[in-house]
């Protein structure tokens, strides 16, 4: 390990009463401890830590961002480019003229509860965590999914036409959670952002006077078959979304098939859902949704299938894109991670790619405590942050285009959902002091967000041995590099990139760590 000297920012650290604090440069972290296992950086309206505007250095330099289970947090070093190897046992080389996928971006979703618990805060305390999330100052988040009315996490069920018998969708309208929560909250972010963000919209279930339970909840599906009344009616139920919101100066890049299909086909399913199985959602996007978008204003919106875990590839997106009435108004296929540990990336995403080159794989969900054995917010815990970080990596590795966390920030609780399906989140509010808690995720999706511009390209890495590190590499659009590595081990790993343009770039990753690496190549 290099010696404080080395830093581009000194780095003190103070222990009073529970709280770390890092000071770098002016900034701080208020690291919190509320476990043994790492911490979380406590804002408010008047401080909050912050990686700041990242400008290269001169070709012969390079940057690292370092972040730690030791508690760094995103922290900033500078160093030399050596003409000759270090002599290092682990080589890393970056392989430029293997050539994979392009980047979308990386976000969160402006659910009800994450909208609620935003506004719960002071106005200065609200603008400090938007800018955490979208600023230039901030980690520069890409998407937001924004779900169609309802969802577990909300307050209520409801949805925007829930007059029985509305074929027409007269009655069709926006709740207030829209109009006086997350419409005017999407609008600040978009403030906010030095580029247009790409908004993604997701259904968990159609009006219950729809579906053949009658219920927003539990095993349903739309009434009827694809291309009858109710399918084509829920097809026109997206375009009047659209439609609604573009009145309040917001888009949307795409628009998934509907939260995860599969769902609604399980008995008893505690929240809102609705079931499809592939050929019904192939039939539904051939019949009826696929030309309700083609010769609506909307014909620019892209359409996501799957949405849920990818454990259902290839099989579902051959279902779907082996039909070309319904493929050509396919745009992706979308993933979520929950059964990811037990489904391998190479014969799922892999294999889907290889099959369907033509259409972009994009993971729409992932959070932690989900799971009845580790529920509910754990505040500082970083093995959640390394969960983060290995699927982020094993996905990009896997042709997966971009990430999305789930909920942008949910209270101490991990709600309001009104099925107490509590869970994690990246922020954690706590209204009671005016506080939000950034956890290690935070970070964790910083280092790809931050430094993962859209249009970066991933290209090939070859190592020396084999080693306890997992890295990622891309050529971002300026033309610089990007590696980003993970350390899950209990030890340091020693290691030097070689990119042949410009030399060797001596590093380590200490243990528990995650390190981005930038550098300029011309």
């Amino acid at each position: 390990m290099m010696g404080l000297t080395s830093y581009t920012h000194l780095i003190v650290c103070v222990v009073v009463a529970g709280v770390v604090t890092h000071i770098r440069g002016g900034e701080s972290c208020e690291a919190r401890m509320f476990t043994k296992d790492s911490v979380a950086c406590e804002c408010n309206a008047t401080h909050c830590d912050s990686v700041g505007q990242v400008t290269l250095p001169a070709v012969g330099q390079f940057l690292t961002f370092l972040t730690s289970k030791a508690g760094s947090r995103l922290q900033r070093k500078q160093g030399q480019v050596q003409k000759n190897s270090t002599g290092s046992a682990l080589r890393i080389t970056l392989v430029p003229q293997q050539k994979y996928q392009h980047v979308k971006g990386f976000g969160g979703a402006m659910t009800d509860a994450a909208a609620i618990n935003i506004l719960s805060l002071s106005a200065g305390a609200q603008d400090q965590l938007l800018r955490q999330y979208f600023s230039p100052e901030g980690i520069e988040y890409k998407v937001v999914r924004v779900p169609i009315a309802s969802c577990d996490f909300s307050t209520r069920l409801y949805t925007y036409a829930d007059t029985p018998g509305d074929y027409s969708l007269l009655h069709f309208s926006l709740a207030k959670e829209d109009t006086h929560m997350k419409i005017p909250l999407l609008q600040r972010a978009q403030a906010l952002s030095p580029r247009p963000l790409a908004l993604l919209a997701s259904a968990w279930s159609a009006p219950a006077w729809m579906k053949t339970n009658g219920a927003l909840m539990g095993k349903g599906s739309l009434k009827g078959k694809p291309g009858g009344k109710e399918y084509k009616t829920w097809a026109q139920y997206h375009i009047r979304f659209l439609e609604e919101y573009e009145k309040h100066n917001i888009s949307f890049w795409a628009l998934t098939t509907g939260n995860e299909p599969t769902a609604g086909e399980m008995t008893n399913y505690s929240f809102q859902a609705l079931g499809f199985t592939p050929e019904q959602q192939r039939d539904w996007i051939a019949l009826d949704l696929g030309p309700a978008l083609h010769s609506s204003p909307y014909a620019k919106t892209q359409v996501i299938i799957l949405d849920d875990q990818r454990l259902l590839l290839p099989h579902w997106a051959k279902v779907v894109l082996s039909d070309l009435r319904a493929a050509r108004y396919v745009h992706g296929i979308g993933v979520h991670w929950y059964w990811d540990p037990f489904t391998p990336p190479g014969i799922t995403l892999g294999t889907t790619h290889d099959l369907y080159p033509e259409y972009f794989l994009f993971a729409t969900e992932a959070c932690s405590g989900w799971s009845k054995f580790d529920r509910g917010v754990r505040l500082g815990s970083w093995r959640r942050a390394e969960d983060y970080s290995h699927d982020i990596i094993e996905d990009l590795n896997n042709y997966v285009t971009g990430w999305m966390d789930w909920n942008l920030a949910v209270d101490l609780s991990g709600g309001p959902n009104w099925a107490k399906n509590f869970v994690d989140s990246s922020i954690i509010v706590d209204s009671s002091r005016d506080v939000f808690y950034k956890q290690p995720t935070f970070y964790s999706m910083a280092h790809f967000s931050k430094f993962l511009w859209e249009g970066s390209q991933r290209v090939g890495v070859s190592v020396s041995e084999h080693s306890a590190l997992e890295t990622t590499a891309f050529i971002r659009p300026d033309g610089s590099a990007a590696l980003i590595v993970l350390n899950r081990s209990d030890e340091e790993v020693r290691f030097e990139v070689w990119d042949q343009t410009v030399g060797f770039l001596p590093s380590s990753a200490p243990p528990h760590s995650l390190l981005t690496l930038l550098w300029n190549r011309a």
